[in-house]
This record gives structure tokens, sequence and C-alpha cells, in this order.
């Protein structure tokens, strides 16, 4: 069968797997290679009639049963792996598509189950199969984590515990990793496909999936106890301000407002905890940019997912074994100067590069948008400032607030809630200075009422009665005046 190996010495293995020894009841590597038997034979026993459990009861039963026979599922899948890896040519694997390589690999596993007599159950030996397939063709155990759409974060703290994030509650999983040198080879084989690395020598690493889902490695032995992966997933489906209105996320007035301050081309800064949805809202106000516009995008790993047709797509890069070839978000945000944009987009504002950002909001380049961690949009503006410091600049403190507010337009201000909700708490302009104070107004506002017997928080989205917002002529410039009046009028009414 096309795939599997010739006669050959049969201890061939893959970089990270462990081969364990053969039990006395294996057969030599080569008899694996034998086509299914459809009479018994002294060259390749029978496998007797296998155990089949009725499915409902297995499905009811799984959390328990997986506890009992954690240990020998592993230990079987481990024999079963072994011997597929001696057996199999991957070479020849590595030319067939995914569909046929995935079947080529379970018509071979299916005979090692039979030639070795592993008593299993249907349910059992699909569960096998499909994660045999996904260690040698996918990223192992975490395949099925990472096809389901309600997980927001992956969570691994070595191979025997893996936490995932759902409806904002961490809660653990009954998956683990044959041992801590799978785990790496699977955090290995993710940062390989972006062009980075991750070992002893460089044991932190960011890196995305191909869908865009943020990665992050930090491997022994800075951790102690094997490797720590997270994984940020995004929603296959992109989330859009309208879907965020059904989520409770903000209001549909308020959605209206963040929709015209997309439009109009005002300067924003998301501000937000970790967790908040901020890279998920910067998204969704992407959607409103005109078409025609050219956007350039400088993160650190890829995760915006733009739908404009003209977009550059920028990627800090880390210095290599020598020390060398590093570019840093502050050098992407200054070359984008150069690249003709019409919008600047900074995926996280970490250090220096703030005071570039800026500058490119001060200098023609409206509507560029960057997020930033922070907790109040007030905080937000003191973390700008210190952020500017750390560059080395010496400017008076007057000198930096002027900047930030002839730059800055709008701060919208994300929070992830005590029940695991996420809500934009705030939309604050930034409107002048009295003295050496920066004055900002806020637009809207989140005012949280009480919680449901369920724990659910209730709150509302209220105007706080401003008529006219600061970048109303802004709005009048781009015509959409009428439509700003209307939601703000819209929302004063629904507070009432």
């Amino acid at each position: 069968m096309f795939g599997r190996r010739g006669n050959d010495d049969g201890n061939r293995s893959t970089p990270g797997f462990r081969p364990l020894a053969t039990t006395p009841a294996a057969q030599p590597a080569d008899t694996l290679v034998a086509p299914r038997p459809t009479a018994p034979s002294a060259a390749a026993p029978v496998a007797p009639p296998r155990r089949v459990e009725p499915s409902p009861s297995f499905a009811q039963e799984r959390k328990p049963q997986q506890r009992e026979r954690s240990e020998s599922y592993y230990d079987t899948k481990s024999q079963v792996f072994s011997a597929l890896i001696d057996t199999i040519d991957l070479s020849q694997l590595a030319k067939l598509d995914p569909d046929s390589a995935r079947e080529e690999i379970r018509d071979i596993v299916n005979d090692i189950i039979a030639i070795k007599n592993f008593a299993m159950s249907i349910a059992e030996q699909e569960e096998l199969l499909e994660d045999i397939c996904n260690d040698v063709l996918g990223y192992g155990p975490l395949e099925p984590l990472l096809a389901r759409d309600d997980i927001a974060d992956i969570m691994v703290n070595g191979a025997k515990n893996v936490y995932i994030e759902v409806s904002g509650k961490v809660e653990q999983t009954s998956i683990r990793f044959r041992d801590n040198q799978q785990l790496l080879n699977i955090c290995q084989r993710i940062v390989s496909q972006v062009g980075r690395r991750v070992d002893e020598s460089s044991p932190i690493c960011d890196a995305r999936l191909p869908d865009g889902s943020r990665v992050n490695v930090i491997a022994p032995p800075l951790s102690i106890d094997g490797a720590a992966l997270t994984i940020r997933k995004f929603k296959k489906d992109k989330l859009t301000l309208d879907q965020l209105v059904k989520f409770g996320a903000i209001s549909p007035q308020g959605a209206e407002v963040l929709k015209i301050i997309g439009r109009v081309r005002c300067n924003i800064i998301i501000s937000g905890g970790t967790g908040s949805g901020k890279t998920t809202l910067l998204n969704c106000l992407t959607n409103y940019i005109d078409r025609d516009e050219r956007v350039i995008t400088c993160e650190d790993s890829a995760e915006l997912q733009l739908q404009q047709p003209h977009v550059v797509r920028l990627e800090t890069r880390p210095p290599n074994l020598e020390g060398e070839g590093e570019v840093t978000m502050r050098d992407l945000v200054k070359n984008c100067l150069r690249m003709r944009p019409e919008r600047i987009i900074v995926g996280e504002v970490r250090g220096p590069e703030v005071f570039d950002l800026l500058q490119a909001m001060n200098t023609g380049h409206d509507g560029s948008m960057g997020t930033i961690h922070s907790n109040s949009p007030r905080e937000c503006l003191n973390r700008i400032e210190a952020m500017i410091a750390m560059g080395g600049y010496s400017l008076p403190q007057k000198t930096v607030r002027e900047i930030v507010v002839g730059s800055v337009d709008v701060i919208i201000q994300a929070a992830r809630l005590r029940d695991g909700s996420r809500r934009i708490t705030h939309i604050t302009e930034v409107i002048g200075m009295e003295g050496d104070v920066i004055i900002t107004q806020d637009l809207v506002l989140y005012n949280i009422k009480g919680e449901d017997q369920n724990g659910r928080l209730i709150g509302q989205h209220v105007s706080t009665g401003i008529g006219r917002p600061h970048f109303w002529d802004r709005a009048r410039y781009y015509g959409e005046e009428a439509r700003l009046a209307t939601a703000l009028e819209a929302m004063e009414k629904s507070a009432d």
C-alpha cells in the first residue's frame, strides 16, 4: 500500500516520538505491511471478534471511563504509534494530500490493531484512529480543541494539564499529551510554520496558526514542568459589530456611533485588559474603512483579519542565534510612513513605538488605530505618557500631553466582567487641555445594575447626554452628521 515502507531495518523513528519496546504479543515490523488476511494462516493471526459496547453508554460514561482506562489507553496508543512509525514511509506519506494521507494511516493502524489483538470497542478504536492521525498530520491532542468554535483560549501547562476558556470561564479538560517531548514537538511544528523556532537557546516564542490564532510558547528550562503553550483562538466566522450587539457587548445605538467613528477617520485607541476583546473590536471597526483606502498593519504576530482589498500586513521579527536581525515594532511603524499609508493600524502598542504612532496620527494619517493594555480611558492616557518616557524622550510633560491631545480622538474601553462576559464600557473623546490636564468626555457608559439568578451581570449602555460630540465637524465633513445625531438621540431615549 502506498506510503508504507519496504523491508528495511525497521528501526527508524521520527524526532520527538519515543518508540516503546515491542511487547511479546507484537509481530516483527515487516509483518505489519502484509495485506489484511482473508483466512486463518500461520503467517498472520486473525484478530478475534471485537468487543462492541453500546455507544450511548459509552457517551454517557465518557468521563469516568476515560479516567479508569486512561493509562492503558495511552499505553496502547504508544504501542500502536511505535509500530506505525516503524511501518510507514513518512517521505512517501508527505507526497499525499491530507485526506489521502489520513485514510492511509487509518488503514495501517487498523491492521496493527488486528495483528496485535487489542480488545477495543468501536468507539475506542475510532478515538484511537483519530488521535494517531492528529499526531502524525496535525497538532496532536490539540486538534479537537482547535476545531471547536466556542473556545476562546487553550492553555497547556505541561503534558498532563490542558485548560480551556469557554464563555469567559476557565475549565480543565481530560486531554493530555503522551509526554513533554510530544508537547514540545507540537510547539516546534506550530512555530516553524511562520519561520520561528523554540528550543533551549530560544525558549520564548510568539507565533500564529494559519487561521490567525495567536500562539505563545515558553519552553524548558524557563518553564519548569514542561513547555507552556497558550493559544488565543479566533472564531472561524469573523465577528461584526452587529453580532457584538446580539451578544450584549454594546447597544445598537452605541454600535451605530462606533460605525460612524470608524467611517469618519477618527484616530482610535482601543483600551482594555488581557482577554477583554480588544483585537476582536479592532477587527470589527476595520470593517467600516472605505475599500479604496490603503491600510498598513503592524503586529508582533499577525492576528488582524481585515476585509479590505488594499491591505499590507507587516510583522516583527525576533533576533537570530547571533542576536542580530531583529525588527522591532518601532522599525515597522517608522517604515510605514514611507509606504504611502492612508491608515496605520498597530495591533498592540507596548513601548516607544507609541510615539511614532502618535506622530503618524498627527501628520495626515487620520483614522489610524491601535490597542493598549489599560483598565480605563484615563489610565490609557497615563500609559501612553509612560511608554513615550520609555523611549528616552526628554520632553516636558505638557508637550507630551499636547501631542497626545492632537493625535487621539476617541478611546474605546473594553472589559471582561467577573461573570466572563465582555462589554464595551466607555466610548470617550479626548477634547483638549486645561492647563496641564487632558480633558476627556464620555459619550457612552456601561452601568451595571445587578446580577440575575445565574450570576450573570445585568447592565445597560447609557448616553451621557452629549448631543454634539467633539468630532461633530469631522462627521459633517464626511456627511454623517444626520446619522450621528439620530444615533445619539435614540441612545438618550433608550436611557430614559
